[in-house]
């Protein structure tokens, strides 16, 4: 199994995550030539945690993105249905308590959380709509959501180079740096099939979210969509 097809059987989009664990922070470091981290950093000043807070991190590989969340005095719970990830998350952030879980079916109680978040995972969960709707129940009422994803460019000229990068110099870059370039190109094609900005905003609302916003990055490249759960 190298990849995995974009009607996403879950233990197959699993098994893409296990092979590419290892060098998978490094790897879009590259690919996004060092905008991750900011698109991340962007993520948590949004969330803007507060010192007692419980925040859920789904999606959160190996716990990169939730290292922060701790730093600044929040409980944050990472969350990934990759064995490989948690496996390797463990070895890098042995004291964050890792939860291995599925997007669909969290294993958390209602209203557990004063808010969760989600980077470049929406995407991979099964259903989507789905996702959205155990985040909104596992966040307690007025909780927040926020959720970094690959959208569309908002410039068009931009928008036609942006996708000839995506389906034949990423996976070309990916063949030097992954331990799985195969896994990339998946990466490529659901980024292509995935709704713009407004089309999430609307996903988030039928979830039942309330009021949806976005805030476009690197030319909406990446969205940051949140709201709030009334």
């Amino acid at each position: 199994m190298s990849r995995a097809g974009l009607d996403k059987e879950p233990r197959d989009v699993a098994r893409m995550f296990d092979t590419v664990a290892q060098r998978y922070d490094v790897t879009n470091d590259v690919l996004s030539l060092g905008q991750d981290r900011r698109w991340r950093r962007k993520v948590v000043d949004l969330v803007a945690p507060k010192p007692g807070e419980r925040i859920l991190d789904l999606a959160a590989g190996t716990g990169t993105s939730s290292e922060p969340f701790r730093e600044a005095g929040a409980t944050v719970v990472p969350c990934d249905f990759s064995l490989g990830m948690l496996q390797e998350g463990r070895r890098r952030f042995a004291h964050l308590p890792f939860v291995a879980g599925d997007g669909m079916r969290l294993p958390f109680a209602d209203a557990s959380f004063d808010a969760v978040t989600i980077s470049f995972g929406l995407r991979n969960i099964h259903d989507p709509l789905q996702g959205l709707r155990e985040l909104r129940r596992v966040t307690r009422p007025g909780g927040r959501i926020v959720v970094c994803e690959f959208s569309t460019p908002t410039w068009e000229p931009f928008a036609a180079v942006y996708s000839n990068y995506l389906m034949r110099a990423l996976p070309s870059i990916a063949r030097r740096t992954s331990s799985n370039p195969e896994s990339y190109v998946y990466l490529a094609e659901s980024i292509r099939a995935w709704p713009d900005q407004k089309g999430l905003a609307l996903r988030m609302v039928e979830a039942g979210w309330g009021r949806v916003e976005w805030h476009n990055l690197s030319g909406g490249i990446v969205a940051l969509h949140h709201s709030f759960r009334p």
